[in-house]
């Protein structure tokens, strides 16, 4: 069983909102696979598929993107979920907006719903996708990832969720290693 989890923020005023992001690519897998948000635990909102053989639990926790790691730590545990078998969806402001990086470990980057997830795993290697949100405005922080897209950047990040279902499809088939040399630096 493989667990990808969306991080975001719950509620209406955080929608769409550039720290939503994981939520929003977590939306196109689940669009692409017909899965719908209808089961809740620990916090968490979920749907299972199963996917040309492998299955899968697609996450977005329902606590506040700080709070991230005990949902997901929740999960992992009682689904007893191998960490190899873990991939997180999740902003980065160190990342230009419509670049993707695909990890397999790393420092958290100052990226608050990383640092509690690596908290609560006990460890900072697992697979992820980070996608770009730029911080060129050089406005504060919290401001910036609360904040709405413009129009402009709007149509930049659905350039880039659009490439996360052949992601998703590949993560089925390759190992993170090929899937990280495939997509890294498009």
């Amino acid at each position: 069983m493989k667990l990808i989890v969306g991080l975001g923020n719950p509620g209406k005023e955080y929608e769409n909102t550039r720290h939503n992001v994981g939520f929003m690519a977590l939306d196109r897998i689940a669009s692409f696979l017909g899965v719908s948000f209808t089961k809740e635990k620990f916090q968490g909102l979920y749907g299972e598929v199963v996917y040309e053989g492998e299955k899968y639990l697609l996450l977005k926790p329902q606590k506040y993107m700080n709070l991230s790691g005990e949902v997901v730590a929740d999960f992992v545990h009682f689904f007893k979920i191998d960490l190899s078998d873990i991939l997180i969806l999740y902003d980065d402001l160190d990342t230009p907006l419509g670049n993707i990086r695909l990890r397999s470990k790393g420092s958290s980057g100052g990226h608050n719903g990383i640092k509690n997830i690596e908290m609560h795993l006990g460890t900072n290697e697992y697979n992820r996708i980070k996608f770009g949100i730029s911080n060129d405005l050089k406005m504060d922080t919290k401001d910036y990832v609360l904040g709405h897209f413009s129009k402009e950047e709007k149509e930049i990040l659905d350039k880039t969720l659009d490439q996360v279902v052949n992601i998703f499809k590949d993560y089925n088939q390759l190992t993170f290693t090929n899937l990280m040399n495939k997509y890294n630096g498009k």
